[in-house]
């Protein structure tokens, strides 16, 4: 109880220091902007010289792989790509056109692979009759394959090629 007030004190001060010094950051500040007529210009435009809120076009899609060849996942667990193009499918709350080739009622005829069972599972391991809805929306985890060049270099290494050799 003695040092309470002692405490307290010690608190007051340096929140009064800090506010001093917080006025004085906010004094060199507004010199520095009066002086230079502005704020710097010291970080790039990232937008260009369009207008930042102005409607940019996206750039087109590249050309989809079409050859309906199963590729080889980089790591597992890897959600599998969509080696066809998708372009038109409605995906919403009532329709999803990859059901229609990819749910295990429809692959014998159309010869898709059916999708994972864990597809089927909520969030307590619980196996459902039809698609769970945190799995429904497939472009969510599985993204088409394109032709597209790496926008960075692709250093990946397999987890078999690193490390020790084996004689």
């Amino acid at each position: 109880m003695r040092r309470q007030g002692r405490t307290d004190m010690m608190s007051r001060r340096s929140m009064a220091v800090a506010g001093l010094v917080l006025c004085g950051l906010f004094v060199l500040t507004a010199a520095a902007f009066s002086a230079g007529g502005g704020a710097p210009d010291i970080i790039p435009r990232l937008t260009g010289a369009d207008d930042p809120m102005g409607d940019i076009k996206a750039p087109p899609l590249d050309r989809p792989v079409t050859d309906d060849v199963r590729r080889m996942r980089n790591y597992p667990e890897q959600p599998p790509v969509i080696p066809h193009s998708i372009d038109g499918y409605q995906l919403t709350l009532g329709t999803n056109r990859c059901l229609s080739c990819h749910k295990r009622e429809f692959t014998e005829g159309s010869g898709a692979p059916m999708i994972s069972i864990t597809h089927f599972m909520d969030r307590d391991g619980q196996v459902l009759s039809d698609v769970t809805p945190r799995r429904y929306f497939c472009t969510a985890c599985h993204v088409q394959q394109t032709d597209a060049r790496p926008l960075v270099p692709n250093m990946f290494r397999d987890a078999k090629d690193i490390g020790a050799t084996q004689q």
